[in-house]
């Protein structure tokens, strides 16, 4: 090696070292916010993603690029959309200097009320492709992403973890039942971009999940003692359409709870998770997440847990829920300087 290849090494791993201090002292960068970029259209629903920039992020070269954070929202895959988290993208993009891929889904009432969960899961997975794709453009390194969501948003990043080899073109008419992501990078297939191990990423904040949907439809999910239908304003329904029930289709259910399919350790180690709810939680309750941490640790993975004391659900949601009584301002940023430490540790 050359002198001056030493030195040029010496000051990027310098100013490497200053960035991460930075923003681990909680110093707030100045971020800018790409609205409503268009990503996918499945069944006439356009999708779309807001991309949250730190400054300086869009004149990085992709191997200088900052580490990236995909967000998927929570609202019982009912309700919300993306701007629910505005507040929790904004903070991890401010204060973490991660590019921050704020993204949407389709929600089981669009398409006139004919979206199946499956199609959620497949929207999820193609979204974090897209990503990959995708993030250099906006100052992101695409080898160094995580991903998090909440209640339903939790749900949905653990799918990734955990069934993101499960993929098939054949979708759930495969045997075993697999998803086709909604975006395929050109030339691949559901197939190759499983051998790839293309949905891998290096980290995930899983915050007060859901993780097991067999278990919630048998306690009644998919009828109208489900508060979110009525919120949403559709007719309840099977999270598969007509047809399906979770009694005669039981393995359809377990095919999208990441309890049933967190694989041994020894045949496929999942990333380092941060995985967390409040102890005031009655939508998400403590013992059911802790459920599934203990499937993660009983099979081997790096999982860290906490409960926060005295916070409900959806503590993680912009703006202030009466009916819950959180407020962004008070009970979010504890937890997002948790997520931020931790996410710098397997990221940076």
């Amino acid at each position: 090696m050359t002198k001056h290849g030493s030195l040029s090494r010496w000051r990027s791993a310098l100013g490497f070292w200053l960035l991460t201090f930075f923003f681990s002292v909680g110093a707030a960068a100045e971020v800018t916010v790409h609205e409503d970029i268009p990503w996918a259209e499945p069944g006439g629903t356009t999708l779309t993603v807001d991309i949250y920039t730190p400054k300086g992020a869009a004149t990085k070269p992709a191997e200088e690029g900052f580490p990236v954070v995909v967000i998927y929202h929570g609202g019982g895959w009912l309700i919300n959309d993306e701007s629910i988290m505005d507040s929790t993208a904004r903070y991890l993009a401010e204060n973490g200097g991660f590019v921050v891929a704020n993204m949407n889904y389709r929600l089981l009432p669009d398409n006139d009320n004919t979206t199946y969960m499956n199609e959620i899961i497949e929207d999820v997975f193609g979204g974090l492709l897209w990503v990959k794709d995708h993030i250099a453009q906006y100052g992101g390194d695409p080898s160094r992403v995580a991903v998090t969501g909440d209640s339903a948003g939790g749900h949905l990043s653990a799918m990734i973890l955990t069934a993101g080899r499960r993929l098939s073109s054949d979708g759930l008419s495969n045997d075993p039942p697999g998803f086709t992501p909604t975006y395929l990078p050109d030339g691949k297939t559901a197939e190759a971009v499983a051998v790839e191990d293309g949905l891998a990423v290096q980290a995930a904040v899983l915050s007060y999940g859901a993780f097991d949907l067999h278990a919630a439809a048998k306690g009644g999910f998919e009828t109208r003692n489900n508060f979110f239908w009525q919120l949403a304003g559709v007719e309840a329904r099977g999270l598969f359409g007509e047809g399906v029930n979770v009694e005669d289709d039981p393995e359809l259910y377990r095919a999208v709870s990441p309890i049933y399919l967190v694989p041994e350790a020894d045949a496929y180690d999942l990333p380092p998770m941060f995985v967390h709810v409040g102890s005031e939680d009655t939508t998400t309750p403590p013992e059911a997440v802790e459920a599934f941490v203990g499937t993660l640790r009983e099979k081997g993975h790096d999982v860290v847990y906490k409960v926060y004391e005295g916070k409900n659900h959806a503590f993680l949601d912009s703006g202030c829920n009466e009916h819950l009584g959180n407020c962004f301002d008070e009970d979010a940023p504890d937890t997002l300087d948790d997520m931020i430490e931790f996410l710098n540790r397997h990221l940076r």
